[in-house]
């Protein structure tokens, strides 16, 4: 290995000569600058990645005082503050400005998305009144039907708010502490084999990702399934690093907790880091094989634990599984959030997508998925650089050792980045474009590994021509994206472009290049790459988000099937989604929060709960959309009309004081205080009245729960108040599900008396009509 060039520049890789020798792991050593013949472990290529994992020395304790000596050991402040004793004294402090600075970041504006999505936000609600409805994760305390996933991610947020009472904050700081905890666990794990830098970086570029931005202030599962999956990563690069079997069980639990927040998606990620660890570990192919096996019974105890006990609990006393068609969580698992996912077959929902480049509700599928007008500001300005890096780093170890840390660390997290890409490039079932949150992690970690890797072996043509093409690539992109969405920023694209270039051009002579020009050349390099993602991340927490489909950056940054003039979010078709512009119920569109449905909590006597706008004014606000249907009637009673609806399925209703004060009064005289079509609908009501409503149908108002007869039942026995017309997708799904919601509706608006509140109508099941 040649010696390293210009060694005064080697701070901006997180590295010094003296440090480069005494910390093994470090990047330095990684790429042969260590100045001790005891750093250098070659492979055949004479590439020095420093030595294999089973030669890394443990973690160095903390500094403690001499036995005998008298001196007081350090405190823990300041060996907190202070780091570890092989970093440069600058990278203690610098993590804990990344964490503070995430924080600071993803709290700013948080309450403007008031309950989020109030699908879940109902579910957190009963799971803080009732124990059982927190177990199963049911959509109200009387448990009549569960969410469509499994409950891991809504508990922490039900605990929140069963301490803290129900508020927007207590339910989405949660999930901003999760999205800071992702940033720790991604700096530690890349700081490990290469540096504290690449580590900063990494954290840096996945906390400035726009949707990692929108969905660590969001109340979906996607949250909690990013951080578990970075965690499994990082246990299995631990492994990797010195064959410990504790690792592999850790991965395994965390895997199967991730299952307990959203299912299958959880185990994207298995096959290429159970091929990895099989040929890479640092023990005997037996020892491999065996510890893969532990982890995989972790797991199955880790996940399992749950699945059993509701597959053996009695059906008859716990809720319906939602979104399942036989009460049934397995079917649910390996169905609707499973095969159907990919195939687009999904008994029960709105409709599937197009597989081979084909075009569905979802948008189009193929290679180019994630870079396309849907997908591609959400998650992919970095991501034409984290393919360059990855094959670089790669290229860089190809004749390294087989136990190479350095090399297992690029294949867990290219193996993960890569195979994420494929299913959800292909899956022909439903796709949101927030599902994207799953990527970030693996393409920062990408980016923080490779750039300072090929920093370190700038002194050679191709790994600066290398990082010199990622920074271009980024900038080019970045270009494209950003003129996407011409009015806004227009200035920037160009700032990005022009300046991409100047950083891209300063690298390939970096090496020739005096301190201060060579670190002028990577600052303008790193800024210009992530400006355009800066620039959305902040347009993202600048603007509250609400409803079941989101999406981050400014308005037209992300439209499902591209339309024009449609919401950020939408789906083809014309179906609403979570844009930005909300359209009154005269037809005028006013800027507002994004997504439609239910917007603040309700404060003071104001009355109700804004749909997407922030004065409390009771009106319902439908969605900005291309021939769809409204999401709701105008006034303030809420969800107007009788039908159905997709407006009403993806974004609650608005609730008005009068529509809360004629559900609250003798609400717990009830078990039920009202029953509704659809989950959304119901939440809204919910979330409003503080009591169980009962969501017909569930999520879609498809699932077959309540029969009719089971319906009629509840009423004869005085459990259910009203009901409340309108909500979920109408004559949707299958023929059997279709006549459960639809026989209920139509049967109690022939058998029971109607009250009308603005334009929202009521039926009062206490108050049968003459003759019924």
């Amino acid at each position: 290995m040649t010696t390293q060039p210009d060694t005064s520049t080697d701070a901006v890789a997180g590295t010094t000569a003296d440090a480069s020798t005494s910390r093994p792991g470090g990047l330095s050593s990684a790429v042969g600058a260590g100045s001790t013949a005891g750093a250098e472990v070659s492979g055949s290529s004479g590439h020095s990645w420093g030595p294999p994992a089973s030669a890394l020395p443990p973690e160095p304790a903390p500094p403690a005082a001499a036995p005998g000596s008298g001196e007081p050991e350090e405190p823990f402040f300041r060996r907190a503050w202070r780091g570890r004793p092989e970093d440069p004294r600058w990278a203690r402090p610098a993590l804990l400005g990344l964490l503070l600075a995430t924080a600071v970041l993803y709290l700013y504006n948080l309450s403007a998305s008031g309950y989020a999505n109030s699908f879940y936000s109902a579910a957190v609600q009963a799971g803080s009144q009732s124990w059982k409805a927190f177990f199963f994760g049911s959509l109200d305390s009387a448990n009549a039907i569960t969410v469509d996933k499994p409950p891991a991610s809504l508990w922490p947020m039900a605990l929140s708010v069963r301490i803290f009472g129900l508020s927007s904050w207590a339910i989405l700081v949660p999930e901003v502490l999760m999205g800071v905890a992702t940033v720790g666990v991604l700096y530690a794990a890349v700081r490990r084999r290469f540096s504290p830098a690449a580590g900063l970086i990494a954290g840096a570029v996945f906390a400035l990702t726009p949707v990692a931005a929108l969905m660590f202030r969001f109340n979906n599962p996607d949250a909690m399934l990013a951080l578990l999956m970075t965690v499994t990563v990082y246990c299995v690069i631990r492994g990797l690093e010195d064959g410990r079997t504790k690792w592999l069980v850790w991965a395994g639990v965390a895997v199967g907790f991730a299952f307990l927040a959203k299912t299958l998606q959880a185990f994207l990620i298995l096959p290429p880091l159970a091929v990895l660890y099989a040929v890479c570990a640092p023990v005997r192919l037996r020892k491999r094989f065996a510890q893969l096996g532990l982890s995989a019974v972790a797991m199955v105890v880790a996940g399992g634990w749950w699945v059993a006990i509701v597959e053996l609990w009695p059906a008859s006393s716990r809720p319906y599984i939602g979104g399942s068609q036989n009460n049934s969580f397995l079917e649910l698992t390996f169905g609707y959030n499973g095969l159907g996912r990919i195939n687009g077959d999904e008994t029960g929902s709105v409709g599937g997508g197009g597989g081979g480049g084909g075009t569905g509700q979802w948008g189009e599928t193929g290679w180019d998925r994630m870079f396309n007008s849907d997908i591609g500001s959400q998650i992919s300005w970095l991501l034409p650089a984290a393919l360059i890096l990855l094959v670089a780093g790669i290229v860089l170890t190809r004749r390294a050792k087989r136990t190479d840390l350095a090399r297992g660390s690029f294949l867990a997290w290219g193996g993960a980045l890569l195979m994420t890409t494929l299913v959800f490039s292909y899956m022909a079932g439903i796709f949101h474009q927030y599902y994207t949150v799953a990527l970030a992690p693996y393409i920062a970690a990408v980016v923080g590994m490779g750039a300072t890797v090929l920093w370190e072996e700038r002194g050679k043509v191709w790994a600066s021509l290398t990082l010199a093409g990622a920074v271009t690539a980024s900038a080019a992109w970045g270009y494209v994206l950003l003129n996407r969405t011409s009015d806004y920023l227009p200035w920037l694209k160009w700032l990005v472009l022009v300046g991409g270039l100047a950083g891209a051009l300063g690298l390939i002579f970096a090496g020739r290049l005096g301190r201060r020009l060579a670190l002028a050349a990577v600052a303008l390099s790193f800024v210009t790459a992530v400006a355009g993602p800066t620039a959305y991340t902040l347009s993202t927490v600048n603007t509250g988000h609400t409803g079941s489909i989101v999406t981050a950056g400014p308005s037209g940054a992300s439209m499902m099937g591209g339309g024009p003039g449609g919401g950020g979010g939408g789906m083809r078709g014309g179906f609403p989604g979570g844009g930005q512009n909300q359209q009154n119920g005269n037809g005028t569109t006013q800027n507002g929060q994004q997504g439609g449905g239910m917007g603040r909590p309700p404060t003071g006597g104001t009355g109700g709960f804004p749909g997407g706008n922030q004065q409390g004014n009771g009106n319902t606000q439908g969605q900005n959309q291309q021939g769809g249907m409204p999401g709701g009637g105008t006034g303030d009673g809420g969800m107007g009309g009788g039908g159905g609806g997709v407006g009403g399925l993806l974004n609650g209703a608005t609730v008005s004081s009068k529509a809360r004060t004629l559900l609250s009064k003798n609400a717990d005289d009830y078990t039920w205080a009202a029953a509704a079509v659809g989950s959304q609908n119901s939440a809204s009501y919910q979330l409003a009245t503080g009591k169980p409503v009962m969501a017909i149908g569930g999520f879609n108002g498809t699932d077959p729960s309540p029969t009719l007869a089971q319906f009629k039942k509840y009423v004869t026995d005085g459990k259910v108040h009203y009901f409340i017309s309108g909500g979920g997708m109408g004559g949707g799904g299958n023929s059997a599900t279709t006549s459960s919601s639809s026989q209920i509706s139509s049967w109690v608006t022939a058998n029971f008396k109607k009250v009308t509140v603005g334009s929202a109508t009521f039926y009062d099941l206490t108050q049968p009509t003459s003759g019924s």
